[in-house]
């Protein structure tokens, strides 16, 4: 079976969908023909190249803003190529739209879809855009959604058929977040791991840790716009020596600051599934999440080990005598169904039956 999987950007670049599409690929690469196909050429990568045994092909693309990636060699090279399988990902950029106009062949598409743009503009333009990406749905043969929160929301902006879709969530390493080694640090330590941009609320939690004289707050994280923002707001607070972004750490570093922390915690506004927290659980950490789309859902099935709150109408005091009161709980979680192995059989028996 030759497998092509669509994405916006690839490794090394990073972010939820860029670690979903890496994880399946590698995995998928060990039975079939699997390439990757992306929008993200630049200086710092390579038209073609090998990456742990996936062909990763990358096309120039108009990206203002690191976003929509406008790339319609994609659609021109798939129409030359003879795979069996199209899987593609991201509603919220157009390699999607342009895999999706390729007629004879299967094609399988996983949206991450989060229903609102992350800024106002952007906002509008998924409103503007949505006569065409519910293009994408209507000719795919399977979507795949990683939560309940995302099929039930397709289902409501789009009028999709449920029996044409399927929840299969996304993964967690888990021998590599059990096998890791926490590093040395004597003091309590709260973590985050995503994106940095304003609807991620990092910069609620920085105001907390005013209220938190003797705890540290690490973020590790390179990609996204409110960098800038989030430094000049630790350096008005005078937090420098306590809190921390992380840049260009590998996937074994983060793994051990998971196993170092007392507490993970992501407000994010916008999130259709909330992967970060599955492997903070898997490190047996308590987690503090916003009370929003794929992240509500998540802490509804781990309730014990993760509290949810109304990021947006909390006082930053409020928050931290949330985060002294979790900081340190041992989170016995079974999430031995996350494991990427498990997610990615799911996945290869979506493929086999829409080639029958």
């Amino acid at each position: 079976m030759k497998i092509a999987q669509i994405c916006h950007r690839y490794y090394p670049n990073r972010g939820g969908v860029e670690n979903h599409v890496k994880e399946i690929s590698e995995r998928l690469a060990k039975k079939f023909h699997v390439e990757v196909i992306s929008a993200d050429l630049s200086s710092d990568n390579s038209h073609n190249e090998e990456i742990n045994g996936v062909k990763v092909k990358r096309f120039s693309s108009i990206a203002p803003n690191d976003a929509y990636f406008f790339s319609p060699q994609i659609l021109f090279y798939l129409r030359k190529s003879d795979f069996d399988i199209i899987h593609a990902h991201n509603y919220h950029a157009f390699p999607a739209l342009f895999a999706s106009l390729v007629k004879g062949r299967k094609f399988v598409f996983t949206p991450h879809y989060h229903g609102i743009g992350s800024t106002a503009f952007r906002d509008f333009l998924n409103r503007s855009y949505k006569l065409l990406g519910s293009k994408i749905f209507e000719r795919a043969d399977k979507i795949i959604c990683v939560s309940e929160f995302e099929k039930e929301l397709i289902i409501r902006n789009f009028g999709i058929l449920e029996d044409k879709m399927v929840v299969i969530p996304n993964g967690v390493a888990l021998k590599e977040i059990k096998e890791a080694k926490p590093f040395g640090f004597d003091a309590d330590l709260v973590l985050y791991v995503g994106r940095l941009e304003k609807y991620k609320n990092i910069h609620l939690v920085i105001k907390a840790m005013e209220f938190l004289p003797e705890c540290y707050f690490y973020i590790i994280g390179a990609a996204g716009n409110y960098k800038n923002e989030l430094g000049k707001l630790i350096h008005k607070l005078n937090l420098e020596n306590r809190v921390k972004i992380l840049s260009d750490v590998s996937d074994e570093e983060k793994y051990r600051w998971l196993k170092t922390c007392s507490l993970f915690i992501n407000l994010s506004g916008i999130e259709a599934f909330g992967m970060t927290v599955l492997e903070a659980l898997a490190a047996g950490k308590p987690v503090i999440v916003n009370d929003k789309g794929g992240l509500r859902e998540i802490a509804e099935k781990f309730h014990d080990a993760v509290i949810s709150i109304h990021a947006e109408s909390i006082s930053a005091e409020r928050l931290a005598s949330l985060i002294e009161k979790a900081i340190g709980k041992v989170a016995k979680i079974d999430v031995s169904e996350y494991n990427w192995e498990c997610v990615v059989d799911k996945i290869e028996n979506i493929y086999e039956k829409v080639s029958i």
